[in-house]
């Protein structure tokens, strides 16, 4: 951990995140403490870096996240991000496979990436964990480190999505629970086969929402999918559309034992991915 990301996490970012709100960290046990692993949890959030990341830096681990490039180009913030060794996405431009590259090489030299597979904020009106996007899984088959789920809830209390509002007094309560690290070696190194990407990302995915639901305490609907949902739009929340019908072929049983993918084909891999999907 550099004395810069030390002096900005724990001089500033875990005391403001203290003044706001209450985090229980359940599962610290789970995190890897040498070389370098994906963290992946859900976002409901703009606060979610933080809290995840606090998380693990509260346990002395650094991490670096692969954040959308706009917040960059903030003043001050910019100028943290990039001292504190955090990750542009540069998203539907040249450089959106830049990040890949970047967070690919830290991997390789022992440092944790944190990512949020979803892409953006959840679009489902029930709160839960949506299809997931293909970053995280094709850097976890391509360097072989494992993952390490992570399920948030209660950020979106205190900071809500889509402009509805900062609310930080009275103190929320932050719950963040972190799974046991996983591989995904099942699902080989050939990120160029969709099938497995898809499996592989569903797999994340499922293991992520997991572990919502034990904080939730309830289980999960099917997961909201943009592709069959309909994308609501930018800074909107979307509308779930009646569950469509599944066969035995939909389905493939989990480590878990809960099916995999969702409505928008997220198993099988039959529908060709997009550049978006593949982005982190």
């Amino acid at each position: 951990m550099t004395p810069f990301y030390r002096f900005a996490a724990r001089g500033a970012i875990i005391p403001f995140l203290k003044a706001v709100s209450k985090q229980h960290v359940t599962g610290t046990e789970n995190i890897p403490r040498e070389g370098g692993f994906i963290a992946v949890a859900n976002h409901l959030s703009n606060l979610d870096p933080l809290t995840a990341m606090r998380a693990l830096v509260d346990e002395d681990v650094p991490i670096y996240s692969l954040a959308k490039s706009q917040l960059f180009e903030i003043p001050v913030l910019g100028h943290v991000f990039r001292a504190g060794g955090q990750i542009p996405v540069y998203r539907d431009s040249a450089k959106a496979g830049n990040s890949l590259v970047e967070a690919e090489r830290r991997l390789g030299e022992g440092d944790p990436i944190m990512i949020f597979p979803e892409g953006t904020l959840s679009r489902d009106p029930l709160q839960w964990p949506m299809t997931g996007k293909t970053g995280a899984a094709r850097l976890a088959m391509r360097t072989g480190v494992p993952v390490l789920p992570m399920g948030q809830w209660g950020a979106q209390d205190v900071l809500g999505a889509y402009g509805s509002g900062f609310r930080p007094f009275p103190r929320k309560d932050v719950d963040v629970l972190i799974g046991k690290p996983f591989d995904l070696s099942e699902f080989g190194e050939d990120t160029s086969d969709h099938a497995a990407v898809r499996g592989a990302t569903a797999e994340i995915m499922r293991c992520i929402t997991e572990l919502v639901e034990q904080l939730r305490g309830e289980k999960a609907p099917r997961p909201f999918d943009m592709k069959y949902d309909g994308d609501p739009g930018k800074g909107n929340i979307g509308v779930r559309r009646p569950d469509p019908p599944t066969t035995s072929d939909d389905v493939r049983p989990s480590r878990t034992g809960t099916p995999a993918g969702g409505p928008g084909g997220n198993e099988n891999g039959d529908e060709p991915e997009t550049a978006s999907e593949q982005q982190p």
